[in-house]
């Protein structure tokens, strides 16, 4: 599964998902990893991104990851080092 959401604060919402409730949505799921992000400098093309991604196929994501991390690596681990 691909989580798709926005932040302004993307080292604290990695640790917040690392460190939430065992029956939550991220645990329940196993979204452990950062694949991909964007930056933008105004929250409502960053909303306005976030709803066009949601409304893309899977391939098409999968599509847009595989451009920038091929190997789907953690690119959370790279940046903020080890959370858990």
């Amino acid at each position: 599964m691909l989580y798709i959401g926005v932040t302004n604060d993307l080292e604290n919402r990695m640790r917040w998902h690392h460190n939430t409730e065992k029956n939550s949505f991220v645990k329940k799921y196993k979204l452990d990893r950062l694949i991909y992000y964007e930056e933008f400098g105004d929250i409502p093309d960053a909303i306005a991104r976030e709803k066009q991604l949601k409304h893309w196929s899977r391939e098409k994501k999968n599509d847009l990851v595989r451009r920038l991390n091929p190997k789907w690596g953690d690119l959370g681990a790279r940046m903020f080092g080890a959370r858990r």
